[in-house]
């Protein structure tokens, strides 16, 4: 096992980190910016270290600062959380170089799972289901509607490098695509240095499912389950639940089988999470991995028993999962809410500042990962997630009920925060029903007027 980790990472999923190291044994040394000075992740850690000023490339993306904080602090190995450069094969190689363990599967399969259009064409091969489309970049218009023509209209262009919804659009027509096409890759280009874009078929009103994978380094290969996560807006989760509402259980294993399958067939290792988009008819197609610890593992942990942040570390100081795909039983229901720092009314703005009151909810099957205290102040240079309240109950409508009880408790002053939009969704029926696709939080904020910022303390 690892003696001392660093991670090169922030907010909530530092701490995460930070809490799983401690109940391992394992030192952990957190790498912080200027701006997180007095984070609560920083006062906790065994040791930290600034890697530079506040803007992300000049600290969390500066792989030279982190490797020295790492060395500096006689780290053996590091956990790099999602975001920032958790799925960089640079990072990862560089760790290898310099004799520290990367926390995720190896160089190698992080590049070719982070090029969307590569994994397209690895799935395919593997046997997974793809959507009608083209693994090779498009790189013009003509191309573009060639391509277009040949799978038929609706269609979505998508960076080949990326995620998060930057560098995507969709298209219905010609004249839209044409419009689009440039606006996707100047978008691509920007946010990831490279503009080269794919195209696919669109489904209008798919679910959006993931399959929760942990491989070892011996051969073994379990999936934990699947979450929904068709709630989002602009291409960014908001609500996360397992298992899947309305999903039979067909469906449901073959994800599972699909998903160890993919595994498998790229030798992955680590956690990790294989995506599908869900058709009414219960057909699912692959659309991408994540090579990392997602936001929303909290739900799996919920319903599986198992710490997925914990076998992380196991897996990648070489420990053996110590229990089958056959001992994996989903107990309940999960759902997770992301409260972030945006104000609801106005577009969602960001919003930063001091928080002046806060009150995080408890009591029965409620979960808080949050790095908020009283006195905290949100940067404005960073990710606008403050909290995620994840809820367990032996059904659905108990987690639903549960997880309104706790959000009607939380109190995050000096902030706008997102709380009272969460309420307001978990009281729809369509919601409570499970009558969801991508597509739903676009017809909600429709159809519900404006929204309500958090209770102040």
């Amino acid at each position: 096992m690892f003696r001392k980790i660093l991670i090169a990472n922030r907010g909530e999923i530092a701490l995460r980190v930070l809490r799983a190291c401690r109940e391992l044994g394992i030192k952990a040394v957190v790498a912080y910016s200027e701006a997180d000075r007095d984070s609560l992740p920083v006062r906790l850690s065994d040791e930290a270290v600034c890697i530079g000023p506040a803007p992300a490339g000049r600290s969390y993306n500066n792989i030279p600062a982190i490797i020295s904080a790492a060395i500096v602090t006689g780290c053996d190995a590091l956990h790099p959380g999602y975001g920032f450069l958790a799925e960089s094969p640079s990072l990862a190689e560089i760790c290898r170089e310099c004799n520290l363990t990367f926390i995720g599967p190896s160089p190698d399969v992080i590049a070719q799972m982070g090029n969307k259009a590569t994994a397209r064409a690895m799935m395919r091969k593997a046997g997974l289901p793809i959507i009608p489309g083209v693994e090779e970049p498009v790189h013009d218009t003509t191309a573009a509607r060639e391509v277009a023509k040949r799978i038929g209209y609706p269609v979505l262009i998508k960076a080949v490098a990326g995620g998060g919804g930057r560098g995507m659009r969709i298209a219905q027509d010609e004249r839209e695509l044409i419009r689009v096409f440039p606006v996707a890759q100047s978008e691509a280009q920007a946010a990831f240095g490279n503009g080269a874009v794919y195209i696919e078929r669109y489904l209008e009103e798919p679910r959006h499912v993931e399959v929760q994978v942990l491989a070892d380094h011996h051969g073994h290969v379990v999936a934990l389950g699947e979450r929904d996560c068709s709630l989002q807006r602009r291409y960014q989760k908001l609500v996360e639940e397992s298992p899947a509402p309305n999903l039979s259980n067909k469906v449901r294993e073959n994800l599972a089988k699909a998903a160890v399958k993919a595994a498998k067939a790229i030798g992955y290792t680590n956690a990790g999470t294989f995506e599908f988009l869900v058709d009414k008819d219960g057909r699912f197609y692959f659309t991408e991995a994540n090579s990392r610890i997602q936001v929303e593992h909290p739900v799996t942990e919920m319903v599986t028993g198992i710490d997925l942040v914990q076998w992380q570390i196991r897996v990648a100081a070489g420990e053996e999962l110590d229990f089958s795909q056959r001992d994996v039983r989903l107990r309940g229901h999960a759902i997770e809410v992301r409260i972030t720092a945006e104000h609801p009314d106005h577009d969602f703005q960001p919003s930063c500042g001091e928080i002046t009151g806060l009150v995080l909810p408890g009591g029965p099957g409620i979960r808080v990962d949050s790095h908020l205290y009283p006195g905290y102040v949100v940067p404005p240079y960073y990710d606008s997630l403050l909290a995620k309240v994840i809820a367990w109950a032996p059904t659905r409508d108990e987690a639903i009920t549960r997880l309104r009880r706790a959000l009607a408790e939380t109190v995050i002053g000096g902030v706008d925060t997102t709380t009272g939009f969460h309420l307001r969704l978990l009281d729809d029926p369509a919601f409570r029903a499970g009558q969801i696709s991508t597509r739903f939080v676009q017809q909600f904020l429709a159809r519900s007027g404006p929204m309500t910022a958090s209770f102040e303390l």
